[in-house]
C-alpha cells in the first residue's frame, strides 16, 4: 500500500515578555494579572486559538529547560498545498498569521473581550516539505506599536515548523450498514482493499452470531465488555460489522456490546447511559479487544454526537482514552485521534491524552505503553439523514500490517453507525438497520 503525502505544520512554545516600562501604562491590560491568548490563521484552514504563557522580562532561560508545548496544528494534503500555491503570488510561499491579545477570550455584547497587542506574520515556503522537515521560525519576535524599539517592545516567542506526515487514505464505497467495499486512495487511483459485512448479532440467541466471528472467543469478550441482557423500553442493539481482506479473511470486527437505549421519559440516548462498541483484532488465532467506543446524544443549542474512544491494553490496566469530543448531528464532521493537539486546536500537553480513564495522575506512567504518537487517524462523518461514505486517514507510522489499517476502518464504521444509533427514537431508521420491520419507527 502506497501512502499519500501530507504535511503537519505545528506552532509551539508560545510565550510573551513585556518590558517593565510598559507595565505602568494604565491603558494596557498586563498579562501578569490577566490571561493572554492568540489567534492563529493559515489561509483556507479554520482559525485556531491558544493560550500564551507570560514570561517575566528578566527571564533569560526560556525556552531552555521547557518542554515543547504545542499550540496549534494544521494538516495539509497535496490538494491543500496546490490550492495554497495557486493563490499565492510568491512561488510556494504563504503566510501564517498570528494575532496576540491580552485579556480573556470571548465576547461581551458582541465585542471581543481581548485587547489586540500585536500581529506576527511568518512566511512559509512549503515546497519540498512533503519529504523533509523545515523550521520556519524559532525564537523571539518584537510585537506591538513599539516593535521597532527593541528595548521597549513586547517580545513574542514561537516555534513554527513543517514535517512530512504521510497517511494511508481509505474511502467507503457506500454506507457501512450496506456492507460496502473499502478503497484505498492514492492520487487518482482507487484500489479495493477491504469489504465490510454488516450483520445483526441476535442477543436473544447466541447461536445466530455472524459466522465471521469465532464464536467462543467473541462471546467471552462481548460478555466482559458489554451488557447483553434485555432492557425495557426503546433500544437499538445487536449491530456488528466485520472487515475482510480481499481473500475473504476477517481482519477486524466491531460489535455493539452495550445497547443504545432511550433514557427514561425521553427518546434519546443520554451521556449518563451511553451505548458502546467493542473493536476486535485477530491475534494468536483468536479475536482480541483493541478499543472501545462509547457514544451518546448531547443536548445543547444544536444536538451533537458525544463520543469517547479508549484503547484497551493487553494487560489488565484501565482503558487509555485517546479521543473524547462532540460531532454535529446536523452537519457531521471529523472524528479525530491526534495526541498532540485536540480538535479545538488547543494543546493537550497539560494533561496527557494517553491516560487511564478517570485518572490523569497515572497517565505518565502508562505513556511508555501507549504506542500511538502525534496524529493517529481521522474519519469523516456526515450528519443525520445524509448519505455517508466515510473517508479515513491513518498515519503511516501506525500501520505495520493489514490488520492495523482494518482496525481503524472498523472504528470509522462504528462512529458512522453511532450517528444512526443515537437518532431520536421518534425518528425512523433505514431498513438495513432494522432486524425487525416493526422497529422501523
Amino acid at each position: 500500500m502506497d501512502p499519500c503525502p501530507f504535511i503537519r505544520l505545528t506552532v509551539a512554545n508560545l510565550a510573551l515578555k513585556i518590558p517593565l516600562a510598559t507595565k505602568s501604562k494604565r491603558s494596557v491590560v498586563h498579562p501578569s494579572s490577566s490571561p493572554c491568548f492568540c489567534k492563529i490563521k493559515l489561509k483556507n484552514s479554520p482559525l485556531q486559538t491558544a493560550l500564551v504563557p507570560y514570561i517575566p522580562p528578566d527571564n533569560t532561560n526560556f525556552p531552555d529547560g521547557h518542554p515543547q508545548t504545542l499550540a496549534a496544528t494544521f494538516h495539509l494534503s497535496k490538494s491543500d498545498l496546490d490550492r495554497l500555491f495557486a493563490k499565492s503570488i510568491f512561488s510556494g510561499r504563504v503566510y501564517l498569521k498570528i494575532s496576540i491579545y491580552t485579556g480573556r477570550r470571548g465576547t461581551t455584547c458582541g465585542v471581543n473581550s481581548g485587547r489586540l497587542l500585536g500581529k506576527v506574520c511568518v512566511p512559509l515556503n512549503l515546497a519540498g516539505t512533503e519529504s523533509r522537515a523545515c523550521v520556519f521560525h524559532n525564537g523571539w519576535i518584537a510585537v506591538g506599536k513599539e516593535a521597532n524599539k527593541v528595548s521597549s517592545a513586547a517580545q513574542f516567542h514561537l516555534n513554527v515548523k513543517a514535517e512530512p506526515d504521510p497517511r494511508f487514505v481509505f474511502q467507503f464505497d457506500g454506507e457501512p450498514e450496506c456492507s460496502p467495499q473499502v478503497f484505498q486512495i492514492q492520487a487518482n487511483i482507487r484500489q479495493p482493499v477491504f469489504t465490510c459485512k454488516f450483520s445483526f448479532r441476535n442477543i436473544g440467541d447466541r447461536n445466530q452470531r455472524s459466522r465471521s466471528l469465532p464464536s467462543s472467543e467473541a462471546r467471552s469478550w462481548l460478555s466482559t465488555f458489554g451488557s447483553e441482557r434485555e432492557r425495557p423500553g426503546k433500544e437499538r442493539k445487536g449491530w456488528s460489522i466485520t472487515v475482510h481482506d480481499l481473500s475473504g479473511s476477517p481482519v477486524a470486527a466491531a460489535s455493539m456490546v452495550t445497547p443504545f437505549v432511550a433514557s427514561p421519559g425521553s427518546d434519546r440516548v443520554s451521556r449518563s447511559n451511553p451505548g458502546s462498541w467493542l473493536i476486535l483484532r485477530p491475534g494468536d488465532g483468536t479475536w482480541k479487544p483493541w478499543g472501545r467506543l462509547e457514544a451518546w446524544r448531547e443536548r445543547g443549542a444544536s444536538d451533537g454526537l458525544g463520543y469517547r474512544f479508549e484503547l484497551i491494553p493487553d494487560t489488565n490496566a484501565a482503558g487509555i482514552v485517546l479521543a473524547e469530543s462532540t460531532l454535529s448531528l446536523k452537519k457531521g464532521g471529523n472524528f479525530v485521534i491526534d495526541l498532540g493537539v485536540n480538535s479545538n486546536g488547543r494543546s493537550n500537553a497539560a494533561s496527557p491524552v494517553c491516560s487511564p480513564r478517570g485518572s490523569g495522575d497515572f497517565g505518565y506512567g502508562l505513556w511508555p505503553y501507549c504506542v500511538y504518537r502525534g496524529f493517529v487517524m481521522s474519519a469523516s462523518v456526515e450528519g443525520e439523514g445524509k448519505c455517508s461514505k466515510p473517508s479515513v486517514q491513518v498515519s503511516v507510522q501506525h500501520v505495520n500490517c493489514t490488520e492495523d489499517a482494518a482496525a481503524f476502518v472498523a472504528l470509522a464504521a462504528t462512529v458512522d453507525l453511532s450517528m444512526d444509533a443515537c437518532r431520536l427514537f421518534s425518528q425512523r431508521l433505514r431498513k438495513e438497520l432494522c432486524q425487525d420491520r416493526d422497529l422501523l419507527a
